[in-house]
């Protein structure tokens, strides 16, 4: 079928195409001459290659004046190849020319990088050039993964009942805890939309005007610092929301969705099976050093801090210990004192470790402190032969021996299923929690979140019954592969509830609607309860990928500064666009 300027594409053509005329497109990857008047050239297109084999002085004349990477049209002739490859799909043949046409020429003799390679080049280079950088497959195959994750996820979706609803991106600024995008209004001098950090209140608002479930494959801008797993400037989500909606409806559906799209089009093909595990927010901290552990490591931490009161090692003595015992580990001493040190560096706390012999005899590390409370270690810990134990103490406990949960599971053999994806959920996080800055009361996580327990439970904390830290909200994480891969929540959608809610951090009605002006008021004219949930398209496609970086899933990305070096964004405008829009700069 004639499509697009050819009649095949470059990873089309078989054994049994032979003897046919056709005419390909593609990018010509590669030449090899060999004397005046025979070639063999690689073209390659979006879906693969074909082998070209120049043997007249005509076609010869055409190739040699060309740069690699110049876009040409072949005509010619199908022919069984002498010498087959079968690496590629279209090994067995080759295309014999009668007439090359030249569709774009590249004009550079050399390129920043050679395309099948440009993975191993410097990531600056690889934005600055992305539009090369993208002809590489290997780099193309992850954003087409990104597109069938998409579709796969947009039909789930719909088939679930839930309609795709776009929301503003021009909008108004929200607290919604990262930096807001600010966009001047040209007709209101001195006033500002904002980009949307989330369709948060469009959703809820969606859910007031007698929409039963919407989703969005939505865009989200937050002006904030890049990670490995997170994008600085904008990034996508499946947001989604549903009315007359518990938090178990939201686990079902998405209990539904996202394992079969995982098992799909994965890197592994098992994933956890329905219903996903449940953990309280203060157990996983608790047993896994963390709120997002990764279930495929089978260490958990014990508190022994009761163990050490009087110890005569200061680091320990009196603080909080937690410990990971490793059974069957063999690494040296070497190679323990390296791990912790990269746990060290992630967690800014030092560690610490002893490990019982194969005769059973504790030594190493700190094992002259352990060898006095042997037998109530034993107790807690596995102290079989061939036993490591780490060590975490002070402050900062907790998340280091969270830290060395996820190095040493994933370097002591046999600690870890690495091939597979496990989800989890994370729930009962707290309300409330006393600011670092401030010293007093503030919200934990998302202040539209419901209380669990409603009015009631924060009209006892009011009158002193409870701890407002004591207060849970009926909020949940969604976890895979120790990667948090959304947030979500029953919303709080009783005014009175709401305000009661802002008032223990020292915020009153007219606050509430002063920020929230639209949800505040909708909510008042009767609101369905609501939940729902966001999973981030970005990271779930990079955990698919297999991928270490968010960037290589992303077609056009930043960079860890939240500059564009292929656009050369941030730019400067000129004066007039200032002037227009009555804003001056004064740096």
């Amino acid at each position: 079928m004639l499509t697009q300027m050819r009649t095949h594409n470059c990873n089309e053509l078989r054994l049994s195409d032979a003897g046919k005329r056709v005419k390909l497109v593609g990018w010509m990857e590669n030449v090899r001459e060999v004397g005046s008047s025979l070639a063999f050239v690689i073209l390659r297109d979006f879906y693969g290659t074909t082998q070209v084999v120049v043997e007249t002085p005509e076609m010869m004349e055409i190739i040699s004046g060309l740069n690699k990477e110049s876009t040409i049209s072949v005509e010619g002739v199908v022919r069984e190849r002498s010498s087959k490859n079968p690496k590629i799909d279209t090994g067995d043949i080759e295309v014999v020319p009668d007439n090359i046409e030249v569709l774009g020429k590249c004009i550079y003799n050399s390129l920043p990088f050679e395309i099948n390679h440009s993975r191993d080049a410097d990531e600056s280079q690889r934005l600055k050039y992305r539009f090369l950088d993208l002809r590489n497959p290997d780099v193309k195959k992850n954003i087409i993964l990104r597109c069938n994750v998409v579709s796969a996820l947009r039909q789930s979706m719909t088939e679930h009942g839930f309609l795709e609803i776009t929301t503003p991106i021009l909008t108004a600024s929200s607290p919604e805890g990262a930096r807001d995008y600010l966009v001047p209004a040209r007709k209101h001098p001195g006033k500002f939309y904002a980009l949307p950090q989330a369709p948060q209140q469009f959703k809820q608002l969606l859910m007031t005007s007698g929409f039963d479930r919407y989703f969005q494959i939505a865009p989200c801008f937050r002006d904030e610092d890049a990670r490995g797993d997170r994008s600085p400037g904008e990034f996508y989500q499946l947001d989604m929301e549903m009315a007359f909606a518990t938090q178990e409806d939201v686990f079902a559906v998405l209990e539904d969705v996202l394992p079969p799209v995982f098992e799909k089009y994965g890197t592994y093909d098992i994933s956890s099976p329905a219903p996903f595990r449940r953990i309280k927010y203060l157990d996983a901290l608790e047993k896994y050093g963390s709120d997002k552990p990764d279930l495929r490591i089978d260490l958990t931490a014990k508190d022994i801090s009761s163990l050490f009161t009087e110890c005569e090692f200061e680091a320990l003595r009196g603080k909080t210990v937690k410990a990971v015992d490793i059974s069957n580990c063999t690494l040296t001493r070497k190679q323990i004192e390296k791990i912790l040190t990269d746990c060290e560096v992630q967690s800014g706390s030092k560690g610490y470790w002893f490990r019982v012999d194969e005769n059973g005899e504790i030594t190493g590390g700190i094992s002259k402190f352990a060898i006095p409370v042997r037998d109530k270690l034993a107790e807690v810990l596995d102290l079989s032969p061939n036993t490591l134990v780490v060590v975490a103490a002070g402050e900062l406990a907790v998340k280091s021996v969270g830290v060395m949960i996820k190095f040493f599971g994933a370097n002591c053999e046999g600690h870890m299923d690495k091939e597979r994806y496990e989800f989890c959920w994370i729930v009962d996080f707290p309300m409330y929690e006393i600011g670092e800055e401030s010293g007093e009361l503030e919200f934990c996580h998302n202040p539209f979140s419901m209380p669990s327990g409603g009015l009631d439970v924060l009209l006892r904390a009011e009158r002193g019954e409870i701890d407002p830290l004591e207060i849970t909200a009926d909020q949940y994480d969604l976890v895979v592969n120790g990667v948090e891969l959304s947030s979500g929540a029953v919303r709080n959608h009783d005014p009175e509830i709401m305000i009661k809610a802002f008032e223990m951090v020292r915020l009153g009605e007219e606050d509430v609607k002063s920020k929230f002006p639209a949800m505040y008021n909708a909510f008042c004219y009767g609101a369905p309860p609501h939940a729902g949930i966001a999973p981030g398209i970005d990271r779930m496609v990079m955990l698919l990928a297999g991928e270490e970086s968010i960037r290589e899933i992303i077609p056009f990305p930043m960079n860890k500064n939240a500059q564009d070096l292929m656009m050369g964004a941030p730019s400067e405008v000129t004066e007039k666009q200032l002037k227009e829009l009555n804003i001056r700069i004064d740096l």
